[in-house]
Protein backbone atom coordinates (compact mmCIF):
# COMPACT_ATOMS: atom_id res chain seq x y z
CA UNK A 1 0.00 0.00 0.00
CA UNK A 2 1.22 3.91 -0.65
CA UNK A 3 1.33 5.76 2.15
CA UNK A 4 1.45 9.37 2.96
CA UNK A 5 3.29 10.70 5.87
CA UNK A 6 2.45 14.76 6.63
CA UNK A 7 5.28 16.28 8.35
CA UNK A 8 9.10 16.69 8.05
CA UNK A 9 10.38 16.31 11.51
CA UNK A 10 12.35 13.85 13.74
CA UNK A 11 8.50 12.63 15.10
CA UNK A 12 7.99 11.78 11.09
CA UNK A 13 11.06 9.94 10.69
CA UNK A 14 10.83 7.76 13.28
CA UNK A 15 7.16 7.08 12.23
CA UNK A 16 8.43 6.46 8.83
CA UNK A 17 11.31 4.52 9.70
CA UNK A 18 8.72 2.12 11.90
CA UNK A 19 6.29 2.08 9.12
CA UNK A 20 8.67 0.91 6.56
CA UNK A 21 9.12 -2.18 8.89
CA UNK A 22 5.86 -3.20 8.09
CA UNK A 23 4.89 -6.20 5.04
CA UNK A 24 1.56 -4.23 3.65
CA UNK A 25 3.65 -0.90 3.14
CA UNK A 26 5.00 -0.84 -0.41
CA UNK A 27 5.92 2.83 -1.02
CA UNK A 28 5.95 6.30 1.76
CA UNK A 29 5.63 9.82 0.48
CA UNK A 30 6.63 12.75 3.26
CA UNK A 31 5.24 15.58 2.81
CA UNK A 32 7.67 17.75 2.81
CA UNK A 33 9.94 15.57 4.80
CA UNK A 34 13.60 16.29 4.82
CA UNK A 35 17.15 15.67 3.53
CA UNK A 36 17.34 12.96 6.25
CA UNK A 37 14.02 11.54 5.78
CA UNK A 38 14.62 11.37 2.01
CA UNK A 39 16.65 8.01 2.13
CA UNK A 40 13.63 6.56 3.49
CA UNK A 41 11.03 7.78 1.83
CA UNK A 42 10.33 9.85 -1.21
CA UNK A 43 9.66 13.51 0.03
CA UNK A 44 7.75 15.86 -1.71
CA UNK A 45 8.01 19.77 -1.75
CA UNK A 46 4.06 20.37 0.01
CA UNK A 47 4.24 22.22 3.03
CA UNK A 48 2.48 20.64 6.14
CA UNK A 49 0.18 22.96 6.10
CA UNK A 50 -1.05 23.57 2.21
CA UNK A 51 -4.07 21.04 3.03
CA UNK A 52 -5.30 22.00 -0.43
CA UNK A 53 -2.24 20.87 -2.77
CA UNK A 54 -2.19 17.80 0.33
CA UNK A 55 -5.61 16.40 -1.09
CA UNK A 56 -4.76 16.98 -4.73
CA UNK A 57 -1.08 14.85 -4.48
CA UNK A 58 -2.86 12.39 -2.53
CA UNK A 59 -5.85 11.64 -5.15
CA UNK A 60 -2.95 12.04 -7.56
CA UNK A 61 -0.90 9.95 -6.65
CA UNK A 62 -3.81 7.24 -5.16
CA UNK A 63 -2.34 7.66 -1.79
CA UNK A 64 -4.23 4.40 0.28
CA UNK A 65 -3.52 5.64 4.19
CA UNK A 66 -2.00 8.89 4.89
CA UNK A 67 -0.83 9.36 8.70
CA UNK A 68 -1.23 13.47 9.67
CA UNK A 69 1.84 13.93 12.52
CA UNK A 70 1.90 17.77 12.78
CA UNK A 71 -0.26 19.22 15.17
CA UNK A 72 -0.91 22.48 12.55
CA UNK A 73 -2.41 20.53 10.09
CA UNK A 74 -4.53 18.60 12.14
CA UNK A 75 -5.95 21.79 14.09
CA UNK A 76 -6.34 23.51 10.50
CA UNK A 77 -8.61 20.02 9.68
CA UNK A 78 -6.15 18.44 7.25
CA UNK A 79 -7.64 14.89 8.05
CA UNK A 80 -11.44 16.13 7.89
CA UNK A 81 -10.20 17.76 3.80
CA UNK A 82 -8.51 13.91 3.23
CA UNK A 83 -11.14 11.97 4.09
CA UNK A 84 -13.71 13.92 2.06
CA UNK A 85 -11.64 13.20 -0.91
CA UNK A 86 -11.56 9.65 -0.02
CA UNK A 87 -8.12 8.97 1.76
CA UNK A 88 -8.58 7.48 5.08
CA UNK A 89 -6.33 8.74 7.54
CA UNK A 90 -4.53 8.13 11.16
CA UNK A 91 -4.79 11.40 13.18
CA UNK A 92 -7.91 13.13 14.64
CA UNK A 93 -10.32 15.37 13.28
CA UNK A 94 -10.17 18.94 13.54
CA UNK A 95 -12.97 19.02 16.28
CA UNK A 96 -10.86 17.09 18.04
CA UNK A 97 -7.34 18.19 17.67
CA UNK A 98 -9.04 21.48 20.09
CA UNK A 99 -7.73 19.36 22.56
CA UNK A 100 -4.36 21.08 21.67
CA UNK A 101 -5.07 23.89 19.39
CA UNK A 102 -6.86 25.47 22.75
CA UNK A 103 -5.65 25.20 26.25
CA UNK A 104 -8.49 27.04 26.77
CA UNK A 105 -11.50 24.20 26.01
CA UNK A 106 -8.67 21.90 27.17
CA UNK A 107 -8.63 23.12 30.58
CA UNK A 108 -12.42 23.20 30.68
CA UNK A 109 -12.89 20.13 29.66
CA UNK A 110 -10.96 18.61 32.21
CA UNK A 111 -12.87 20.94 34.96
CA UNK A 112 -16.53 20.51 33.67
CA UNK A 113 -15.69 16.47 33.72
CA UNK A 114 -13.30 16.67 37.20
CA UNK A 115 -10.31 15.22 35.35
CA UNK A 116 -7.28 16.17 37.65
CA UNK A 117 -5.18 19.66 36.18
CA UNK A 118 -3.82 22.44 37.96
CA UNK A 119 -6.10 25.12 38.80
CA UNK A 120 -6.28 27.67 37.06
CA UNK A 121 -8.00 31.30 35.29
CA UNK A 122 -8.64 32.00 31.13
CA UNK A 123 -8.22 36.32 30.53
CA UNK A 124 -9.57 37.42 27.06
CA UNK A 125 -8.12 41.00 28.61
CA UNK A 126 -4.79 42.27 29.71
CA UNK A 127 -5.66 44.49 32.46
CA UNK A 128 -7.68 41.27 34.49
CA UNK A 129 -4.81 39.00 33.87
CA UNK A 130 -2.52 41.73 35.41
CA UNK A 131 -4.45 42.59 37.91
CA UNK A 132 -5.21 38.84 38.59
CA UNK A 133 -1.26 38.48 38.75
CA UNK A 134 -1.10 41.19 42.24
CA UNK A 135 -2.64 38.29 44.29
CA UNK A 136 -2.11 35.45 42.48
CA UNK A 137 0.41 32.28 44.23
CA UNK A 138 4.29 32.48 42.64
CA UNK A 139 5.87 31.02 41.20
CA UNK A 140 2.84 30.19 38.26
CA UNK A 141 2.71 28.88 35.03
CA UNK A 142 1.68 31.66 31.95
CA UNK A 143 0.73 29.62 28.98
CA UNK A 144 -0.73 31.00 25.31
CA UNK A 145 -4.06 29.54 24.52
CA UNK A 146 -3.10 28.31 20.78
CA UNK A 147 -0.55 26.89 19.04
CA UNK A 148 3.14 28.15 19.88
CA UNK A 149 5.29 25.53 18.83
CA UNK A 150 5.44 24.33 22.12
CA UNK A 151 7.36 27.66 23.36
CA UNK A 152 3.26 29.18 24.62
CA UNK A 153 4.19 28.30 28.25
CA UNK A 154 5.91 30.33 30.23
CA UNK A 155 7.03 29.37 34.44
CA UNK A 156 7.28 32.56 36.35
CA UNK A 157 9.18 32.71 39.16
CA UNK A 158 8.13 36.22 39.74
CA UNK A 159 5.18 38.46 39.78
CA UNK A 160 7.37 40.74 37.57
CA UNK A 161 8.08 37.43 35.27
CA UNK A 162 4.88 36.57 35.45
CA UNK A 163 3.21 40.23 34.18
CA UNK A 164 6.11 40.59 31.15
CA UNK A 165 4.82 37.19 29.88
CA UNK A 166 1.41 37.92 29.73
CA UNK A 167 2.52 41.45 27.94
CA UNK A 168 4.43 39.47 25.42
CA UNK A 169 1.71 37.18 24.25
CA UNK A 170 -1.65 39.36 24.65
CA UNK A 171 0.31 43.36 24.31
CA UNK A 172 3.63 42.53 22.44
CA UNK A 173 1.87 39.03 20.58
CA UNK A 174 4.95 36.90 20.14
CA UNK A 175 3.07 34.08 19.58
CA UNK A 176 0.76 36.19 17.48
CA UNK A 177 -3.45 35.18 17.77
CA UNK A 178 -2.62 32.10 20.25
CA UNK A 179 -1.78 34.85 22.63
CA UNK A 180 -5.45 36.46 22.13
CA UNK A 181 -6.68 34.50 25.34
CA UNK A 182 -4.04 33.30 27.94
CA UNK A 183 -4.60 30.44 30.79
CA UNK A 184 -2.89 31.37 34.33
CA UNK A 185 -2.40 28.12 36.15
CA UNK A 186 -1.13 27.11 39.38
CA UNK A 187 2.73 25.75 39.32
CA UNK A 188 2.74 21.85 40.19
CA UNK A 189 5.92 20.29 41.23
CA UNK A 190 6.70 16.41 40.80
CA UNK A 191 7.75 14.19 38.35
CA UNK A 192 6.54 14.86 34.67
CA UNK A 193 5.68 11.69 32.51
CA UNK A 194 4.46 11.73 29.11
CA UNK A 195 2.32 8.98 27.45
CA UNK A 196 1.55 8.62 24.43
CA UNK A 197 -1.79 6.42 23.52
CA UNK A 198 -3.50 4.78 20.33
CA UNK A 199 -7.34 5.85 20.35
CA UNK A 200 -10.31 5.22 18.12
CA UNK A 201 -12.85 6.87 20.46
CA UNK A 202 -14.00 3.85 22.11
CA UNK A 203 -10.65 2.39 23.80
CA UNK A 204 -7.55 3.82 24.86
CA UNK A 205 -4.33 1.46 24.36
CA UNK A 206 -1.37 3.55 26.42
CA UNK A 207 2.29 3.28 24.26
CA UNK A 208 5.60 2.84 26.98
CA UNK A 209 5.62 6.59 29.68
CA UNK A 210 8.94 8.31 28.47
CA UNK A 211 10.45 11.45 30.25
CA UNK A 212 11.36 14.40 28.01
CA UNK A 213 14.40 17.15 28.36
CA UNK A 214 13.02 19.88 27.56
CA UNK A 215 16.01 22.38 29.07
CA UNK A 216 18.52 23.40 26.58
CA UNK A 217 21.51 22.88 29.19
CA UNK A 218 21.94 20.73 31.48
CA UNK A 219 20.86 20.08 34.78
CA UNK A 220 17.63 21.21 33.32
CA UNK A 221 19.49 25.29 33.07
CA UNK A 222 18.29 27.17 30.00
CA UNK A 223 15.84 28.24 28.27
CA UNK A 224 13.13 25.47 27.26
CA UNK A 225 13.18 23.98 23.88
CA UNK A 226 11.34 21.74 21.70
CA UNK A 227 13.06 18.88 24.19
CA UNK A 228 16.99 18.15 24.07
CA UNK A 229 16.06 14.00 24.66
CA UNK A 230 14.32 11.25 26.06
CA UNK A 231 14.22 8.38 28.17
CA UNK A 232 11.59 5.17 27.97
CA UNK A 233 10.07 3.58 29.87
CA UNK A 234 9.98 6.34 33.07
CA UNK A 235 10.66 4.39 35.96
CA UNK A 236 8.60 7.29 38.24
CA UNK A 237 5.44 5.79 35.99
CA UNK A 238 4.50 2.90 38.16
CA UNK A 239 1.98 0.27 37.26
CA UNK A 240 -0.17 1.43 40.35
CA UNK A 241 -0.25 4.78 38.70
CA UNK A 242 -0.70 3.80 35.17
CA UNK A 243 -4.10 1.75 36.44
CA UNK A 244 -4.97 5.16 38.32
CA UNK A 245 -4.56 7.60 34.84
CA UNK A 246 -6.25 4.69 33.25
CA UNK A 247 -9.48 5.16 35.49
CA UNK A 248 -9.42 9.10 36.54
CA UNK A 249 -7.74 10.58 33.24
CA UNK A 250 -7.09 8.10 29.94
CA UNK A 251 -10.96 6.79 29.82
CA UNK A 252 -12.76 10.12 31.24
CA UNK A 253 -10.74 11.89 28.67
CA UNK A 254 -12.10 9.68 25.97
CA UNK A 255 -15.64 9.53 27.06
CA UNK A 256 -15.75 13.81 27.71
CA UNK A 257 -14.61 14.12 24.26
CA UNK A 258 -17.23 11.74 23.00
CA UNK A 259 -20.10 13.39 24.98
CA UNK A 260 -18.81 16.75 23.44
CA UNK A 261 -19.41 15.38 20.04
CA UNK A 262 -15.87 15.42 19.29
CA UNK A 263 -14.93 11.61 18.77
CA UNK A 264 -10.48 11.91 19.38
CA UNK A 265 -8.81 8.76 17.06
CA UNK A 266 -5.60 8.63 16.70
CA UNK A 267 -2.66 9.09 19.20
CA UNK A 268 -3.61 11.28 22.00
CA UNK A 269 -0.79 12.65 24.35
CA UNK A 270 -1.10 13.04 28.27
CA UNK A 271 1.66 15.32 29.93
CA UNK A 272 1.51 14.66 33.24
CA UNK A 273 2.94 15.70 36.44
CA UNK A 274 3.02 13.30 39.55
CA UNK A 275 1.93 15.27 42.54
CA UNK A 276 1.84 14.38 46.06
CA UNK A 277 -1.79 14.46 45.41
CA UNK A 278 -2.02 12.47 42.72
CA UNK A 279 -1.06 12.48 38.86
CA UNK A 280 -2.44 15.40 36.95
CA UNK A 281 -2.99 16.40 33.66
CA UNK A 282 -0.48 19.19 32.53
CA UNK A 283 -1.13 19.10 28.66
CA UNK A 284 -2.88 17.12 25.83
CA UNK A 285 -1.27 16.66 22.60
CA UNK A 286 -3.58 15.70 19.67
CA UNK A 287 -0.62 13.77 18.20
CA UNK A 288 3.04 11.77 18.75
CA UNK A 289 5.01 14.29 20.78
CA UNK A 290 8.71 15.02 19.56
CA UNK A 291 11.21 13.46 20.62
CA UNK A 292 9.21 11.10 22.75
CA UNK A 293 8.64 9.29 19.41
CA UNK A 294 11.99 8.88 18.96
CA UNK A 295 11.88 6.27 21.96
CA UNK A 296 8.40 5.05 22.18
CA UNK A 297 8.53 3.21 18.33
CA UNK A 298 11.78 1.87 18.38
CA UNK A 299 10.09 -0.42 21.75
CA UNK A 300 7.03 -1.39 19.48
CA UNK A 301 7.48 -4.71 18.50
CA UNK A 302 4.00 -4.70 16.71
CA UNK A 303 3.44 -3.68 12.93
CA UNK A 304 2.20 -0.05 13.27
CA UNK A 305 0.64 0.56 10.19
CA UNK A 306 -1.92 -2.29 11.03
CA UNK A 307 -2.36 -0.43 14.63
CA UNK A 308 -2.92 2.97 12.82
CA UNK A 309 -5.39 1.52 10.34
CA UNK A 310 -7.43 -0.42 13.41
CA UNK A 311 -7.25 3.20 15.13
CA UNK A 312 -8.79 4.85 11.73
CA UNK A 313 -11.48 1.97 11.91
CA UNK A 314 -12.62 2.03 15.34
CA UNK A 315 -11.42 -1.57 15.90
CA UNK A 316 -8.71 -0.87 18.04
CA UNK A 317 -9.83 -4.20 20.06
CA UNK A 318 -8.83 -6.42 17.53
CA UNK A 319 -5.38 -4.67 17.22
CA UNK A 320 -1.76 -6.41 18.29
CA UNK A 321 -0.48 -4.01 20.38
CA UNK A 322 3.04 -5.46 22.47
CA UNK A 323 6.16 -3.20 23.23
CA UNK A 324 9.28 -4.68 24.41
CA UNK A 325 10.39 -4.52 28.26
CA UNK A 326 14.10 -2.99 27.10
CA UNK A 327 14.78 0.44 27.36
CA UNK A 328 15.18 3.16 24.78
CA UNK A 329 17.48 6.49 24.88
CA UNK A 330 17.31 9.64 22.55
CA UNK A 331 19.72 12.32 22.56
CA UNK A 332 19.04 15.22 20.56
CA UNK A 333 21.88 16.61 19.07
CA UNK A 334 21.23 20.44 18.23
CA UNK A 335 23.02 23.71 16.39
CA UNK A 336 24.75 25.42 19.47
CA UNK A 337 22.87 28.58 20.06
CA UNK A 338 19.34 26.78 20.07
CA UNK A 339 16.45 27.87 20.39
CA UNK A 340 17.66 31.07 19.59
CA UNK A 341 20.02 32.01 17.14
CA UNK A 342 21.99 29.59 15.41
CA UNK A 343 24.18 29.06 12.45
CA UNK A 344 23.44 26.46 10.01
CA UNK A 345 24.76 24.67 6.65
CA UNK A 346 26.87 22.33 8.29
CA UNK A 347 27.96 18.99 6.70
CA UNK A 348 26.65 15.92 9.05
CA UNK A 349 28.75 12.80 9.24
CA UNK A 350 27.16 10.16 10.59
CA UNK A 351 26.99 5.97 10.63
CA UNK A 352 24.28 4.46 8.33
CA UNK A 353 23.62 1.77 10.23
CA UNK A 354 22.44 3.07 13.35
CA UNK A 355 19.02 4.28 15.20
CA UNK A 356 19.21 8.53 13.94
CA UNK A 357 16.31 9.80 13.39
CA UNK A 358 16.85 13.37 11.07
CA UNK A 359 15.02 16.88 12.30
CA UNK A 360 16.58 19.31 10.97
CA UNK A 361 18.48 18.69 7.17
CA UNK A 362 18.71 19.20 3.89
CA UNK A 363 19.84 17.61 0.75
CA UNK A 364 22.84 19.62 -1.38
CA UNK A 365 23.77 17.50 -4.19
CA UNK A 366 25.11 14.13 -1.72
CA UNK A 367 25.56 15.73 0.79
CA UNK A 368 23.10 16.44 4.30
CA UNK A 369 23.72 19.34 5.57
CA UNK A 370 22.05 20.95 8.76
CA UNK A 371 19.19 22.63 8.30
CA UNK A 372 17.52 23.79 11.71
CA UNK A 373 17.47 23.89 15.53
CA UNK A 374 17.41 20.27 16.32
CA UNK A 375 19.87 18.25 14.07
CA UNK A 376 18.83 14.58 14.54
CA UNK A 377 18.11 12.54 17.43
CA UNK A 378 20.71 9.52 18.18
CA UNK A 379 18.29 6.23 19.96
CA UNK A 380 19.67 3.40 21.15
CA UNK A 381 17.95 0.20 22.48
CA UNK A 382 19.42 -1.70 25.42
CA UNK A 383 18.27 -4.42 28.23
CA UNK A 384 18.60 -1.65 31.01
CA UNK A 385 18.22 2.04 30.83
CA UNK A 386 21.83 2.52 31.58
CA UNK A 387 23.13 0.26 29.13
CA UNK A 388 20.66 2.35 26.39
CA UNK A 389 21.59 5.96 27.47
CA UNK A 390 25.28 4.54 27.50
CA UNK A 391 25.09 3.25 24.08
CA UNK A 392 23.66 6.43 23.01
CA UNK A 393 26.38 8.57 23.92
CA UNK A 394 28.61 6.33 22.28
CA UNK A 395 26.87 6.55 18.91
CA UNK A 396 26.52 10.07 19.44
CA UNK A 397 30.14 10.42 19.45
CA UNK A 398 30.35 8.99 15.76
CA UNK A 399 28.24 11.61 14.54
CA UNK A 400 30.14 14.75 13.49
CA UNK A 401 28.63 18.51 11.99
CA UNK A 402 29.90 21.70 12.69
CA UNK A 403 28.23 23.59 15.36
CA UNK A 404 26.73 20.58 17.22
CA UNK A 405 25.63 20.71 20.43
CA UNK A 406 23.92 18.24 23.19
CA UNK A 407 23.24 17.66 26.46
CA UNK A 408 25.56 15.36 28.72
CA UNK A 409 23.25 14.28 30.71
CA UNK A 410 19.92 12.73 29.11
CA UNK A 411 18.40 9.99 31.34
CA UNK A 412 20.51 11.09 34.67
CA UNK A 413 17.61 11.98 36.72
CA UNK A 414 15.49 8.61 35.74
CA UNK A 415 18.56 6.49 36.79
CA UNK A 416 18.62 8.17 40.04
CA UNK A 417 14.65 7.29 40.74
CA UNK A 418 16.17 3.83 39.71
CA UNK A 419 18.26 3.83 42.85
Amino acid sequence: MKIMVVGGGGREHAIIKKLKESKNVTEIFALPGNGGIAHDAKCIDIGAKDIEKICDFAVAEKIDFAVVAPDDPLVLGAVDALNEVGIPCFGPKANAAIIEGSKVFSKNLMKKYGIPTAEYEVFDDMSKALSYLETAPIPTVIKADGLALGKGVIIAQTREEAKNAVKSMMEDKVFGDSGNNVVIEEFLTGPEVSVLSFTDGKMVVPMVSSMDHKRAKDNDEGLNTGGMGTIAPNPYYTKEIADECMEKIFLPTIEAMNKEGRTFKGCLYFGLMLTEKGPKVIEYNCRFGDPETQVVLPLLESDLFEIMQHTANGTLESAEIKFSDKSACCVVMASDGYPQKYESGFEIDMPKDKNIYVAGAKLDGEKLLTAGGRVLGVTEVGDTLDAAIKASYETVKTVKFGNAYYRTDIGKKALLAKK
